[in-house]
């Protein structure tokens, strides 16, 4: 049993322009005293064909929890454009929420992103060099994929075979 559920993820300004700062805003519920804090990563994903590409937008510590429903703001920066390939910057990516407790992940989510110009026209004809201030990022906010893993919340140096305790589902409610 997970001593952390979240409730609830709404992304906040979507859609916007591509440079504009990531934000979701995060519920969550603690069911029984945790000793340490929680960490928060938000993840671009850069490239579907090479982690390499991937870039960590911000990782925070969130502690300590009470026992109860919390709600936050993660707000991050977006994505240094000059480390995306070319070739996959106006194509669909994934941006991923990660909590982890001691060092061990305990849930992901993910949702898929659509990069394109926001003028008819250059999406039909997109220019060789990227136009920066046209681009529009669009989260598809409804359509969250969910991935539990079970983790050991009293004893964190043990560890579960990575089959054995993952579970997914399509929406956020649980």
């Amino acid at each position: 049993m997970s001593l952390v559920n979240i409730l609830d993820i709404q992304v906040l300004d979507n859609p916007t322009n591509f440079k504009n700062p990531f934000q979701f805003e995060i519920t969550f519920e603690c069911n029984a005293p945790l000793k340490d804090d929680l960490e928060w990563r938000m993840i671009y994903v850069g490239s579907a064909e090479s982690s390499e590409y991937d870039q960590v937008l911000d990782s925070i510590m969130v502690g300590p929890i009470p026992i109860g429903v919390n709600k936050f703001i993660f707000a991050a920066e977006a994505p240094k454009l000059e480390l995306l390939p070319k070739k996959d910057l106006l194509e669909v990516t994934v941006v991923l929420l990660s909590c982890l407790y001691n060092d061990k992940e305990f849930v992901r989510v993910g949702y898929y992103v659509n990069n394109e110009y926001t003028d008819e026209e250059l999406r039909e004809n997109p220019p060789e060099q990227v136009i920066e201030d046209k681009l529009q990022r669009n989260i598809l906010a409804d359509k969250p994929k969910v991935t539990r893993y079970t983790i050991d919340w009293i004893n964190p140096e043990n560890t579960f075979k990575q089959a054995d305790n993952m579970e997914q589902q399509d929406t956020m409610m649980v």
